[in-house]
């Protein structure tokens, strides 16, 4: 596949995960008022750290897909999304195959850090006189991907942190209700 090509399909997948976590929080506030989405909500939970620990690998193959592939070199808010995401996988991973609900805490941690990154990021590349400019050969102001006019890498990192983060409360709210 081509970068444009590989562009298009993770900039979808952004979007279908932008969408997940705004129909996940529309679904836990509507409760049973809306019981497919209620059903959802609660698939969801039951799968949460399976799902965002996928959530986490594709990111982290994604960011390494265009670090070494695609040749694009990261910028420095970059490597610091990438740090809040590479442990996720190996923590999730763990986490869902030894059913560790108590990794969530670390998880959420980084997720909620790697999200706030991803927001710098996302504002700097819009307003790049708010500070863009981290290395002249690389700054972060100017993105490698823009894809249907406002779908970057950044985005992309935002949207993974913010389905993670979601998956991860619900199933903690979900745990504290039936407690």
């Amino acid at each position: 596949m081509t970068v444009d090509s590989m562009n298009t399909l993770f900039s979808i997948m952004a979007v279908a995960a932008t969408a997940a976590t705004v129909v996940l929080i529309v679904g836990r506030v509507a409760g049973d008022r809306i019981p497919l989405l209620d059903q959802l909500v609660d698939w969801a939970v039951e799968n949460a750290l399976l799902l965002a620990g996928i959530i986490a690998l594709v990111a982290t193959v994604g960011s390494l897909y265009y670090s070494e592939i695609a040749d694009f070199i990261p910028c420095k808010y970059c490597w610091y999304q990438r740090i809040a995401m590479y442990p996720l996988v190996v923590i999730l991973g763990f986490a869902t195959v030894r059913r560790d609900y108590y990794s969530r805490l670390p998880a959420l941690t980084l997720a909620v850090v790697g999200l706030g990154w991803s927001i710098r990021h996302i504002t700097v590349q819009l307003w790049p006189s708010s500070g863009g400019s981290c290395s002249v050969t690389v700054p972060c102001s100017t993105p490698y991907v823009e894809e249907f006019g406002f779908i970057t890498i950044a985005w992309m990192a935002a949207a993974a942190f913010s389905l993670i983060i979601t998956l991860l409360t619900l199933s903690s709210l979900a745990d504290r209700d039936a407690g």
